[in-house]
């Protein structure tokens, strides 16, 4: 089995810094694309940011020039700084990943559990 987990969220002032991870574990053969998506109160999940196995990344309107995403293959895990936080930036922030197992070699998505994220205005 492969499990996705996320920490580093919590509460921050407007303005401030966080910095979540998500580290890959189980039974992995290799990682393809990660990415991180979040969904406030009341509103549908939405792409945050995403790095592809080369390292090629995509971000939101709402978070470019704030956010930056990375990755350590040799970790299996990925990263989001978030700087310039703002009060629209709370959410509970989820870790995906198109994963492949070392057996079955079956490439599959996960989602982790999800980390909350508030800023307070």
């Amino acid at each position: 089995q492969v499990q996705l987990a996320e920490s580093g969220g919590g509460l921050v002032q407007a303005g401030g810094s966080l910095r979540l991870s998500c580290a890959a574990s189980g039974r992995i053969f290799s990682i393809n694309a990660m990415g991180w998506y979040r969904q406030a109160p009341g509103k549908q999940r939405e792409l945050v940011a995403t790095i592809t196995s080369g390292d090629s990344t995509n971000y939101a309107d709402s978070v470019k020039g704030r956010f930056t995403i990375s990755r350590d293959n040799a970790k299996n895990t990925a990263y989001l700084q978030m700087n310039s936080l703002k009060s629209e930036d709370t959410a509970v922030y989820y870790c995906n990943a198109d994963i492949r197992m070392t057996f079955p070699r079956t490439l599959r998505n996960y989602w982790g559990q999800g980390t909350q994220v508030t800023v307070s205005s």
